[in-house]
């Protein structure tokens, strides 16, 4: 039976509703009849809202159980799917690279030619008519300097030199004499041993006459030597003159080259030295119509570099402006410390818009010693197994291949090994994706599109 057709619960509950209509009509219970009649006048309970009660639970729960196992069948039908899914995903091919690798770094510009400029005469500026940032011509003149005591030494060497001429004459003039006298005394002997030979003369004066005619030869001999001493004397001291003179023309002190004067540290009445070693400097000038760029190229490049490679030279604060160049010279030695090879590029600046000491981007196109493998980063693996690319195999399944990065250029990415040319591989691979899994490629470069290009759209897809 039913707990809702229970007559002990039906009893209580009329009960209940009769005391409590008999003391609303009744508050003071004064009317017992009445309260009786109110007992009496209750209607008994009717059974129809609990079978709708009982109906609606049982519908409630029907539909629960009925989605539950709809929902359970939905699961089952998507895990089918997914254990059964192929994805559609984009290939592309692996781009052989043949062309000169481009390679930018930094550098700094210096000037082709660079001259500290000394005085090499002892004196007082006299005059200056250059300052720093003055455009000079080779021979123009930079400062005058006042140097009185070297044109009067000078002067004192060309008179010894007038002296020393003055006795060469003097000498030439002895060896003259000691000719006349040679040729009198050869003749005297002559005549002297011919009649000595007769008779007409004694043999003492034959003597004499041989013996005065060997004197005036060694006189003859000596003043011939003087004159060579002289003429050694005058040698010296013309080189002594030559040299005074030479230094005197250093009193005008002009440019060696074309150029700028970037320094200047003497102005008029400066005392300076005629010696490089502990004095200070005039002028520094730079040389600007053809600038050197040094480049410090890594080892990774170093073996390509060579005399002749073009290179582009670009300075930020000149964005709209490229400078071409070529390399002209290297150390052809790397050095040890951070295996790096010292490199000058040779750039023309006939405007002067480039200055040495500039930091500026050299980019290279250094020649490939075989050609290279580029792939979009978009087709880069990197878990647990390292840094690997999904190759698409002819059955249409792909292959996790493990491979090696030369260069990283953000979208596209140049390898060392781990692929060839022609292979194929997937762009943006599934997380799930694995060895054997079966795939339907969808080719990203039948149009004959770069590779560089496609990382690109590829990138803003």
């Amino acid at each position: 039976m039913s707990p809702f057709n229970d007559p002990n619960d039906i009893g209580i509950d009329a009960a209940a509703r009769a005391h409590a209509h008999a003391v609303e009509i009744d508050p003071l219970r004064q009317d017992v009849e009445g309260e009786a009649l109110a007992h009496a006048a209750l209607p008994p309970p009717r059974k129809r809202p609990f079978l709708i009660a009982l109906l609606a639970l049982s519908s409630a729960l029907g539909l629960g159980g009925w989605h539950h196992w709809q929902t359970y069948q939905i699961s089952l039908e998507t895990q089918e799917d997914a254990v059964s899914f192929v994805p559609t995903v984009r290939t592309v091919p692996a781009e052989e690279d043949d062309k000169p690798m481009i390679l930018t770094l930094p550098g700094q510009t210096e000037a082709f030619d660079h001259a500290d400029i000394f005085a090499r005469a002892t004196g007082y500026i006299a005059e200056r008519r250059v300052d720093i940032g003055s455009r000079v011509k080779k021979g123009d003149l930079l400062v005058r300097i006042a140097a009185p005591d070297l044109d009067q030494q000078k002067r004192q060497a060309e008179a010894q030199l007038g002296q020393l001429r003055a006795q060469l004459a003097v000498a030439k003039a002895d060896v003259e004499q000691a000719k006349a006298n040679v040729t009198l005394a050869n003749a005297t002997d002559a005549r002297t041993s011919t009649l000595a030979g007769q008779g007409w003369a004694s043999k003492q004066n034959a003597d004499q006459s041989r013996a005065q005619m060997l004197t005036a030869t060694a006189s003859l001999t000596a003043a011939t030597a003087k004159v060579k001493v002289a003429e050694a004397n005058i040698t010296a001291q013309q080189a002594t003159v030559d040299r005074l003179r030479t230094l005197t023309t250093f009193e005008d002190v002009t440019a060696p080259f074309d150029g700028i004067v970037t320094a200047r540290m003497v102005d008029v009445g400066d005392l300076v030295h005629a010696d490089s070693g502990s004095g200070t400097p005039l002028f520094s000038l730079d040389s600007s119509d053809v600038l050197r760029t040094t480049v410090q190229v890594p080892q990774s490049a170093a073996v390509n570099i060579h005399d002749g490679v073009r290179a582009k030279v670009q300075v930020a604060q000149m964005p709209d402006r490229t400078f071409d160049g070529t390399v002209s010279r290297s150390s052809v030695a790397l050095r040890s410390s951070v295996r790096t090879l010292d490199t000058e590029v040779d750039v023309a600046n006939p405007d002067g818009a480039l200055r040495s000491g500039l930091y500026v981007n050299v980019t290279f196109e250094v020649p490939r010693a075989h050609p290279g493998l580029r792939i979009p980063s978009e087709a880069l693996i990197f878990d647990a197994a390292g840094t690997q690319v999904a190759v698409v195999q002819p059955d249409d399944t792909v292959k996790l291949q493990p491979i090696t990065i030369a260069r990283d250029l953000g979208t596209v990415l140049e390898l060392r090994s781990g692929l060839k040319g022609g292979d194929t591989v997937v762009l943006n691979p599934p997380a799930d994706l694995r060895d054997g899994s079966r795939i339907v490629p969808k080719n990203s470069a039948s149009s004959g599109e770069p590779v560089a290009e496609l990382a690109v759209q590829a990138s803003a897809e």
